[in-house]
C-alpha cells in the first residue's frame, strides 16, 4: 500500500513483458552487433523469416495514437522508422527519424519491418506526496510496434503514447542478455519558423533557430552545438513545446544537437562525459535486457500558459512512488545560516518567526569543500549538537550541505546524519551526464530515503521525473540560479523551460541591492515557480529584517506555501511575462512577473469559488532609479469570481496577491 495514495494498474506494454528473439541462430549475430541473448526462444506467432509483412518501397506503413487533440504517428517510409506529432491538426514535429546505433555501428531503425502491433487506452488518477496539484490524471492512448531489423534479424520495439498534454516515446530492447548502445538516433523535426530556447549548464537562455545552437564544451566535456533539457520551442501559429526526458535509469542523460543540413531539426545526443568533465568517459552504454530507454517527452501547449499547466506529463511517465512510508517527507521553506553556532541559533529563531520549516548550513560547515572531504566533523565555530538540539525543540529541521567529494560512503554518512537528527542534505557539484552518474544519483536518493532524509541536488543535474518515484528527492538545481542575479527576461523564461521538467531550487533574493528586478518580482517567484523546497532570503542575515515595517513583503513570505492543491497558469509568453495562481486549502496565491518592459495584465478571477474574497495585493510602487529601488506597495480589496484583476507591473517588476475567502 503506497502511503502517497498512488493508484496504478499493472502495465501490459512492451516495457514490462518479455519480447522473445526468434531462432537460436540469432545468438551469434546478436553478439556481433552488441546485442546478446542468453537463451533465445522461438515465438510461435512470428511470421516466417521470408515474409516482408508490409513496408514495401514507396508505400509508408503507419499507426497513430490520438488523445484530446494531440496525435503521435509512427511510420515506416521505405523501411525506415519515423515519428511525427500534431496538435489540433497543426504540426509540432514533422516526419522525424527514429533509431538506435549499436556498438559495432549497426543501426536499428534504418531498414525494419513490423512484426507485431498493440494498442490500449488507459485512464487513472494518482495522489502525489506533494506537487502542483492534489491529484494527477494519467490518461493516454498507447501504440506499440514490435520491429525486426532486416539485415541482422535483431528484434526491438518502440512504445509511443499520446496525451492531451503532449506525447512520449521510448525504445524497447527485448530478450535476456545485454545490449550495447553507442548512439540514440531520435530526431525532432520542427516546422519552419521555429525558435528554440537553448541553454547549457548554468548559461542564460538564448532564443535561436534549431540549426544555430551555440557550440559549447571543452576538451574534457561533450562539445558541439549542444543544449540541455528541458528545451522549449515556440512554433508557427502559436503552439509551444518543451522537450524533456522521464524515467532515466541506467542510461546517459540526453542533450540535443543541431543537425547539419537540416535547419529545423534537433537530434538526440547521449552524454559521454559528466557535465563538468570529471570522471571516466563512456562512449557506449551497456544495459541488461529486457530494457526500455528513457521516455522522450514533448510537452505541448496551444498557449504558453497551457504549457506550464501540462508539466505533470513528465511525472506521469515516471515510475510510481517506491516508498512505503512518506509521512516524514515535508516540503518547506529554508533559511541559509552563516557558519557559526550563534548564526544557527538565530536562524532557527528567524525561521520560527517567519514561518519557515528549515535552516541550512551550506558549503564550509565542515571545512573547505574541495580540500576537506570529511563531512562528519563540523568546524570549531559550529557546535552542531547544540544547534540540532535547539532546532528540534523549536520544530525546525536542519539541512547540511555535502560536496560530492565527501560521498565516498553515502550509506555510512547518511546513517550518521540520521542519528544526529538531520532532516535533509543538499548535495553540491553533482556531475550528471553518464550512465554511471545517472545510477549514482538514483542510488543517493534511495540511500537518503532509507535514512528518512530529504535530498536537494545542486549544479548541473537535470530532472527526469524521479521526484515521483523517490519523493524525498525534493528539489534540484540544473539552472542559472537567482543567486547569480539574472535578468528579468531570464526569470520569465524559466516557467516555460527548466521548470517544466521538474522542481527547481532557485534561491529567492528578496531585498537584495544586486537584484536586476523589483522586490515584488522576487516575491512573485514563490507562486510562479514550482519549488517544494524554497530557499528564501538568500545572502541575508536575520538582523536585516529586525524592523519588519521596513520590509512590507515579509507577510507574503510568512504565508505562502510550497506545495499545492490546485494550480492555474492565467497568462504568459516565454521571455515576456507570466501569471500563475495556486490554491492551498481555500486560499489562493497569485504571482505575476514581467521582463524589462512594464505591463498591465487583466486577469479574470473565475478560478475563485463562490462568495467574496479579500485580496491582499503586493504591487510595484513608483519605479525607482533601478528596479531594486522600486518599493512594494500593499493594498486590500474585496473581489469575487466575476471580477477581473488589473495587475500593473513596473519594468522588471511583478505582483504577489493573497486571496482569502470572506
Amino acid at each position: 500500500m503506497r502511503a502517497s495514495g498512488e493508484r496504478e494498474e499493472p502495465s501490459a506494454g512492451p516495457g514490462s513483458r518479455r519480447v522473445v528473439l526468434k531462432g537460436a541462430a540469432l545468438t551469434a549475430g546478436l553478439a556481433a552487433t552488441g546485442l546478446t541473448a542468453a537463451h533465445p526462444v522461438y515465438a510461435a506467432a512470428d511470421p516466417p523469416d521470408s515474409t516482408d509483412a508490409g513496408s514495401r518501397p514507396g508505400r509508408p506503413e503507419q499507426v497513430t495514437a490520438r488523445m484530446g487533440g494531440t496525435s503521435l504517428t509512427l511510420s515506416l517510409v521505405d523501411g525506415a522508422l519515423h515519428w511525427s506529432v500534431r496538435r489540433d491538426g497543426r504540426e509540432v514535429l514533422g516526419t522525424s527519424a527514429l533509431g538506435l546505433r549499436l556498438a559495432d555501428g549497426t543501426v536499428l531503425g534504418g531498414d525494419v519491418r513490423v512484426t507485431g502491433e498493440r494498442h490500449r487506452t488507459r485512464r487513472t488518477t494518482w495522489t502525489p506526496v506533494y506537487g502542483r496539484n492534489a491529484t494527477v490524471t494519467d490518461h493516454y492512448r498507447e501504440q506499440c510496434w514490435d520491429l525486426r531489423d532486416r539485415a541482422t534479424g535483431i528484434r526491438f520495439g518502440v512504445q509511443a503514447r499520446a496525451y492531451k498534454s503532449g506525447v512520449a516515446l521510448r525504445y524497447v530492447l527485448p530478450g535476456e542478455g545485454t545490449a550495447t548502445v553507442a548512439d540514440e538516433l531520435t530526431t525532432f523535426g520542427f516546422p519552419g519558423g521555429t525558435t528554440v530556447y537553448s541553454a547549457r549548464d548554468e548559461d542564460a537562455y538564448v532564443p535561436v533557430a534549431p540549426d544555430s545552437i551555440p557550440v559549447t564544451g571543452t576538451a574534457t566535456t561533450d562539445s558541439g552545438p549542444l543544449t540541455d533539457l528541458p528545451l522549449t520551442a515556440t512554433l508557427p501559429g502559436g503552439l509551444i513545446a518543451c522537450v524533456c526526458e522521464s524515467s532515466r535509469v541506467d542510461y546517459p542523460r540526453m542533450m540535443l544537437s543541431s543537425v547539419p543540413g537540416e535547419p529545423n531539426a534537433l537530434s538526440a545526443f547521449l552524454m559521454e562525459h559528466t557535465a563538468r568533465g570529471t570522471g571516466p568517459v563512456s562512449t557506449t552504454t551497456t544495459v541488461a535486457t529486457p530494457f526500455t530507454t528513457p521516455w522522450r517527452v514533448v510537452v505541448v501547449g496551444t498557449t504558453h500558459a497551457e504549457l506550464v499547466d501540462n508539466a505533470e506529463l513528465v511525472l506521469n511517465l515516471a515510475p510510481p512512488n517506491a516508498l512505503s512510508d512518506t509521512s516524514w517527507i515535508k516540503p518547506g521553506k529554508v533559511f541559509r545560516c552563516e557558519l557559526s553556532t550563534a548564526a544557527g541559533l538565530q536562524g532557527i529563531d528567524f525561521a520560527v518567526a517567519r514561518g519557515l520549516e528549515y535552516i541550512e548550513y551550506d558549503a564550509g560547515w565542515y571545512g573547505p569543500e574541495f580540500t576537506t572531504p570529511d563531512a562528519t566533523k563540523p568546524i570549531a565555530a559550529i557546535d552542531l549538537p547544540a544547534v540540532l538540539s535547539y532546532a528540534a525543540d523549536q520544530g525546525i529541521g536542519v539541512f547540511l550541505y555535502v560536496n560530492r567529494l565527501a560521498l565516498t560512503d553515502a550509506d555510512s554518512l547518511f546513517g550518521l546524519y540520521k542519528s544526529w537528527g538531520v532532516r535533509g542534505i543538499k548535495l553540491g557539484f553533482i556531475n550528471d551526464g553518464t550512465q554511471s552518474m545517472t545510477n549514482q544519483i538514483i542510488d543517493w536518493a534511495k540511500t537518503a530515503a532509507r535514512y528518512e532524509l530529504l535530498i536537494d541536488m545542486h549544479d548541473d543535474v537535470r530532472p527526469f521525473g524521479y521526484e515521483r518515484t523517490y519523493p524525498n528527492w525534493i528539489s534540484l538545481e540544473g539552472v542559472r540560479g537567482n543567486e547569480q542575479f539574472p535578468t528579468a527576461t531570464h526569470n520569465v523564461t524559466l516557467p516555460f523551460a527548466r521548470n517544466i521538467g521538474g522542481p527547481m531550487d532557485y534561491t529567492i533574493c528578496y531585498g537584495q541591492s544586486r537584484d536586476k528586478t523589483t522586490d515584488a518580482h522576487q516575491m512573485a517567484m514563490a507562486a510562479v515557480y514550482y519549488q517544494p523546497l524554497d530557499f528564501l532570503f538568500w545572502y541575508d542575515k536575520p538582523s536585516k529584517y529586525s524592523n519588519p515595517a521596513n520590509w512590507p513583503g515579509l507577510p507574503w513570505f510568512n504565508a505562502v506555501p510550497v506545495t499545492w492543491d490546485e494550480s492555474r497558469t492565467l497568462a504568459g509568453a516565454i521571455g515576456e511575462y507570466v501569471a500563475v495562481a495556486r490554491r492551498a486549502g481555500s486560499d489562493w496565491y497569485l504571482g505575476a512577473m514581467t521582463n524589462e518592459s512594464s505591463r498591465t495584465l487583466a486577469l479574470p478571477l473565475s478560478f475563485l469559488g463562490s462568495g467574496t474574497y479579500t485580496a491582499t495585493v503586493y504591487a510595484d510602487g513608483t519605479p525607482g532609479a533601478s528596479p531594486f529601488r522600486t518599493p512594494v506597495v500593499v493594498s486590500t480589496r474585496t473581489v469575487t469570481a466575476a471580477d477581473t484583476l488589473d495587475v500593473a507591473m513596473a519594468p522588471a517588476g511583478g505582483q504577489a496577491v493573497v486571496l482569502k475567502p470572506g
